[in-house]
């Protein structure tokens, strides 16, 4: 059965269909707004995998070439490859609203996947990807807490926007996507210009409030065309089996929640499973998992009471404290720009690269080829965190704290014009317990001074948490990796003292209220400013020049007139130039040069050969040029590239000359005086003249 619902967001009208096609998969839904059509199916397995024992949900999103009227850019030219960044970063954009809301002991495998078929390139299709997710999941017999949906949250001259178009955006100082449920807000992703709490707040209610009709529109499909859902068996309850785990268990769990350090509290708690489950495996021998799951729960039952009943964290840090903060710059003696940030037991090494216009990533998008010159990637390597695993390539991971920790720092990059070079950041996570993200904020933000970058203020970032079972909510500030895991809420905010840059936020429970969101932003905001205290006392401000072993970057004006020379026949000339100095050669139509080379001996002999290309003819002045043609009234010189004089055969020698050939011929390299430039640029020479010079000279 088709079903269709139209909805009326910011005078534009968002369409939904189920029922038409992709009818074999488990759920389907059709997102249209303006031109731009999203599809999104889930499908989910009859047979639960053996041994799993978590939620196995993957999602996909895919961007389709033919979606903006493009070829891929690939060799093949074929989509379907592996996927890029931005639609990496969308993907866990729609996984991170959705993933809470399957029963805990649902382990059939689901696939969600969200294809852009049509762009108009103007509205996003990320937000209309996780409203058809949730739709299709509604509609499907897959057991599904919700709806969701989400909302992109705009300012433009002090008013709010809900899903403003990519033209739009780029007026706006708030850029945020919004999911949430009928009461309250699930996840929060976006960036914003140095704004306040107050504002960002006001923001994100915004976007909950004009996310409701979406959630209507759900609900009124599912209603009508929705399949039942399936029953799920509830877990065999073996109250004897946890009663015995409880009893042994607790009293040596009391010692792993109360004690600070990561790797040995690990140790404490791999011998709380080793002596539990000695004896019981006698009598429980498949029941292993069952064993360790009722380890774990009791664990995070302990840890939240601690928190809620003994007002006491693991570390017995206050609520508010945030963990001990080193900072140390300029630890490569190579590198263009370093910092160590170490925050308790997190650890991120950031380095800073600078690098020239042939530096800039290109990213091939359904919207066009995008340019980049500021870039930042995040590793994530084993070691960090006491692991031996294999290293691969980045994952969901590593992109998407990347993403988060640029979107932080971009509102402080200069813009290209004040600043030529490209800029990359990587962060090497060293150590990691807890807000690996933020940690490379701030050691990103040191990094950038360090390497001279006229950023315009320092960035730092924290991660806060939430401990609530309904009654009593507590907000941590600087949260610890066990505080995360067995939190309700991982909520990061990255900011300048002047206002927020950039914040991301994950609810595991059915969502916040407005006043939980308010004393976690001022507690982050309080956390924030006592990071870039201390990171103040490591460098305060930009260093006055960049490294000795940066590129270097040349600006120079030349003469319009001149820029054709400059460039030659086919770019033969500029190609020259940059070929035999290994620089990167750029001319605007307004003759602005600019030049980018390795190092200072290549960029010197790029100007050297600019200025003999583009160098004009001076009075007085004698050149060694090269004869060019010959007629009969005179011979025209190339006294330097590009530029030629004539010599009139009265001023080829002393004594009276009848034939010009009598004196010269093409190819000869002559002596020569300018005598005369006039007011259309034509250059006179003077071969008597530049030899009477000598003579002088040598007498």
């Amino acid at each position: 059965m088709i079903k269709t619902h139209t909805i009326d967001l910011n005078g534009q009208t968002i369409h939904i269909e189920t029922g038409r096609i992709a009818r074999q998969a488990s759920g389907s839904a059709v997102v249209t707004l303006g031109e731009t059509v999203v599809l999104v199916t889930v499908v989910s397995t009859d047979q639960i995998r053996e041994g799993i024992d978590f939620l196995p949900l993957s999602v996909e999103y895919q961007e389709m070439s033919y979606a903006g009227g493009r070829f891929p850019g690939n060799y093949f030219r074929r989509d379907m490859g592996r996927p890029g960044e931005r639609e990496t970063l969308i993907a866990r954009l729609i996984d991170r609203p959705l993933r809470p809301l399957f029963p805990h002991n649902y382990h059939y495998e689901i696939q969600i996947i969200a294809s852009v078929l049509s762009t108009d390139k103007e509205n996003e299709a990320d937000v209309l990807a996780i409203l058809g997710a949730s739709t299709a999941l509604g509609v499907s017999d897959i057991p599904f807490e919700g709806p969701i949906a989400a909302v992109r949250v705009g300012r433009m001259d002090g008013t709010f926007v809900a899903n403003p178009t990519i033209t739009q955006q780029e007026a706006c100082d708030i850029n945020l996507i919004v999911a949430g449920n009928r009461s309250a807000v699930v996840m929060v992703e976006g960036g914003s210009n140095f704004v306040s709490e107050t504002d960002m707040i006001e923001a994100i209610f915004y976007g909950h409030e004009a996310l409701q009709p979406m959630l209507e529109a759900q609900l009124e499909i599912q209603k009508e065309v929705g399949k039942p859902k399936r029953e799920i068996p509830p877990d065999p309850e073996d109250s004897n089996l946890v009663d015995q785990v409880t009893e042994t268990a607790t009293p040596l769990l009391q010692g792993v929640i109360t004690t600070a350090d990561k790797q040995e509290r690990q140790k404490k708690r791999d011998q709380v499973f080793t002596t539990v489950m000695a004896p019981l495996l006698e009598t429980h021998e498949d029941k292993k998992m069952k064993i360790q799951e009722i380890i774990h729960d009791l664990e995070r039952k302990m840890v939240r009471k601690m928190i809620l009943e003994d007002g006491r964290r693991i570390d017995k840090r206050s609520f508010t404290e945030v963990r001990p903060i080193d900072c140390v710059v300029g630890i490569l003696p190579r590198v263009h720009g370093s910092a160590l940030f170490t925050r308790g037991e997190t650890q991120a090494m950031v380095l800073t690269t600078l690098g020239t216009a042939m530096d800039e990533q290109r990213i091939d998008t359904i919207y066009g080829n995008l340019f980049l010159n500021f870039i930042f990637h995040y590793n994530f390597p084993p070691y960090s965190v006491g692991e031996a695993k294999r290293l691969g390539g980045p994952g969901r991971r590593e992109i998407g704290h990347g993403a988060l920790a640029r979107r932080a720092l971009f509102p402080v990059i200069p813009q290209k014009e004040a600043f030529q070079y490209s800029v990359r950041v990587v962060s090497e996570i060293l150590e990691s317990n807890g807000s690996s993200s933020m940690a490379s904020v701030c050691g990103g933000s040191l990094s950038l001074m360090d390497a001279g970058v006229p950023v315009k203020d320092a960035v730092a970032g924290v991660a806060m948490g939430l401990v609530s079972d309904g009654e009593r909510t507590v907000v941590l500030t600087d949260i610890m990796g066990d505080e995360d895991h067995y939190g309700d809420m991982d909520f990061k905010v990255a900011g300048t003292r002047n206002g927020i840059t950039a914040l991301q936020m994950d609810i595991k429970i059915g969502g916040i209220n407005r006043e939980v969101m308010r004393k976690a932003l001022a507690q982050a905001k309080e956390a924030r400013l006592f990071i870039l205290d201390k990171m103040n006392e490591a460098i305060s401000q930009p260093r006055g020049k960049v490294s000795d072993y940066a590129p270097i970057i040349l600006k120079m004006q030349i003469k319009p007139e001149k820029i054709k020379l400059l460039i030659g026949p086919g770019g033969k000339v500029i190609r020259e130039i940059s070929a035999k100095t290994d620089s990167a050669i750029d001319v605007d139509d307004e003759g602005n040069v600019t030049i980018s080379s390795p190092d200072e001996v290549t960029s010197k002999l790029a100007l050297e050969m600019i200025n003999d290309i583009l160098q004009e003819a001076e009075i007085g002045k004698i050149y060694k040029g090269k004869v060019r043609k010959i007629m009969d009234f005179g011979a025209f010189v190339e006294i330097f590239p590009g530029t030629d004089g004539l010599i009139h055969i009265s001023q080829l020698d002393h004594e009276r000359v009848n034939k010009v050939t009598d004196i010269l011929h093409e190819g000869d390299e002559v002596m020569v005086k300018v005598i005369e430039v006039d007011k259309n640029g034509r250059i006179a020479l003077s071969r008597k003249a530049a030899l009477s010079e000598i003579q002088k000279d040598v007498s």
